[in-house]
């Protein structure tokens, strides 16, 4: 459950009595320098991996996400920019959102290239998401994550070779209430696809019920998803909002998926949202102690409703909000927390 830069945040009580939309369409590849790998790609490249339920780099350490969101698809030309700013602030990763070109403008292969290349150059970790699947079954433009697999095989030719640097988050919430039955066999079809299709980065994949699985659906099938990747090389990625309003709501969540040795990160989350307040002193306090990497809610250029929820004002680094400075500099937080990926690491 979240905001959107240009969409506000919907109560759940609403959302549980709309009913499901969406059309699979399928598209076609797009050329980058370097070609496209073959459908069915084998060949193993050195990259981002899972092992014993953690996420490990290229050099085989163990990497612990710690960084914040950024909205590419809406403001492409604050993208340079901030992603200067949150290295300079001490995080390792940054989730970019991109739309297939129906929420916004389509990132095509060729831009998404140059996403990866700003990530390198600023040392970070690029965790690629589509956004245009957010709220699908609620909101009438939204897509079904099957789309969002259409275009991450249409653009694989930005992602070949690329392993080492980013990983993909393969659909922002796609599930919201009424939908959540279909999320574990969509799911596992989603991996196989992008898997046949020679797509071999490490995959996080968002939890139903706008991200924060409200009904344990995602809980309940992760061994299953998980055994869906030939590769084995999923994270199971949740998002904390009203849900979790308590510590233990978040320790016992996470606590389920390290028991089971399944990896898990927190790809969003904030300290307050429509649904509630959030405890975001005990989901960085419990992220840090169990190892778990978390991307908070966001750099900056939410709308209105949710605009306290900007870690800068007008993606000035100067102009630092109460929440941007919790972030960074509180504790559990960034500056303090953050090691950089060691495939960075001369």
């Amino acid at each position: 459950m979240r905001k959107r830069t240009a969409v506000a945040g919907t109560s759940l009580a609403v959302v549980a009595a709309l009913v499901l939309a969406g059309r699979l369409h399928h598209s076609h590849g797009e050329p980058v320098p370097g070609g496209s790998p073959r459908p069915g790609d084998t060949a193993v490249r050195p990259g981002f991996h899972v092992r014993d339920g953690r996420l490990y780099d290229a050099n085989d350490h163990e990497f612990v996400m710690r960084g914040v969101g950024e909205n590419h698809a809406v403001f492409p030309e604050r993208t340079a920019r901030a992603f200067s700013d949150v290295k300079a602030l001490g995080a390792n990763a940054v989730r970019v959102e991109l739309s297939t070109g129906v929420v916004a403008k389509r990132n095509d292969a060729a831009d998404v290239a140059h996403v990866i290349a700003l990530c390198r150059r600023n040392r970070l970790i690029c965790v690629l998401v589509v956004d245009d699947t957010t709220g699908w079954g609620y909101r009438p433009q939204a897509i079904a994550q099957a789309r969002a697999v259409d275009y991450w095989i249409s653009i694989r030719g930005a992602l070949a070779g690329q392993e080492r640097y980013a990983v993909l988050d393969v659909a922002n919430e796609p599930y919201v209430l009424d939908n959540v039955r279909t999320w574990p066999g969509d799911t596992m079809d989603s991996i196989r696809r992008l898997r046949d299709a020679g797509i071999q980065q490490t995959l996080l994949v968002d939890a139903p019920d706008w991200g924060q699985d409200l009904s344990f659906t995602m809980r309940d099938h992760a061994a299953e998803v998980f055994a869906a990747d030939p590769r084995r090389n999923t994270v199971f990625s949740i998002h904390v909002y009203g849900a979790f309003g308590r510590a233990t709501n978040i320790r016992d969540y996470a606590g389920a998926y390290l028991k089971a040795k399944l990896p898990i990160a927190v790809t969003e989350f904030a300290y307050t949202h429509h649904d509630g307040d959030v405890d975001e002193d005990a989901v960085m306090a419990e992220a840090q102690a169990q190892g778990i990497g978390y991307l908070a809610w966001s750099w900056s250029g939410n709308s209105g409703d949710v605009s306290n929820l900007d870690m800068v004002h007008q993606f000035d680094a100067k102009a630092m909000t109460w929440w941007g400075r919790r972030v960074f500099d509180g504790p559990n937080g960034i500056r303090q927390t953050s090691r950089e990926a060691t495939v960075y690491t001369p």
